[in-house]
């Protein structure tokens, strides 16, 4: 164990850590759904990048990226939906848990698929999801 380990372990006995519950380290109160956007692109753009090349290792690595990438997808969404979105939002907009299963199906499906079109769903999805988070940002 190193020093710094020992450490810490010290400073948990004198003072435990409080449990906190954020996207990151620090519950920042920054939340965008471009995030998720910016990974659905890049899953669409990798299934468009596998389906056009005919180098197998290529396709390969593309897969591995894309699954990645559609994890991600479902990360950047479960934050916005356990910590972003509140019951008024829902309140005003029924739709959102629906939306937010449908979307995190979606990226889900696209691990399994290079089907662009399995992409392009996504994307709409997660644009619409935007819209609302906008609005509840007014």
């Amino acid at each position: 164990m190193r020093i710094a380990d020992h450490v810490l372990a010290m400073m948990d006995r004198v003072s435990p850590p409080e449990v906190v519950h954020a996207h990151c380290d620090l519950p920042c109160g920054v939340y965008d759904p471009a995030q998720a956007r910016i990974e659905a692109e890049s899953v669409k753009a990798t299934m468009e990048k596998f389906n056009d090349s005919k180098d197998e290792t290529f396709k390969v690595r593309a897969t591995i990226i894309k699954e990645e990438r559609a994890d991600l997808v479902k990360h950047h969404l479960w934050v916005l939906w356990t910590d972003y979105f509140k019951p008024e939002h829902l309140e005003k907009y029924p739709q959102l848990h629906d939306l937010f299963w449908k979307a995190t199906k979606t990226a889900g499906e696209a691990k399994k698929t290079n089907d662009v079109a399995v992409g392009e769903r996504l994307l709409a999805q997660i644009a619409e999801i935007d819209g609302i988070f906008w609005e509840t940002k007014k």
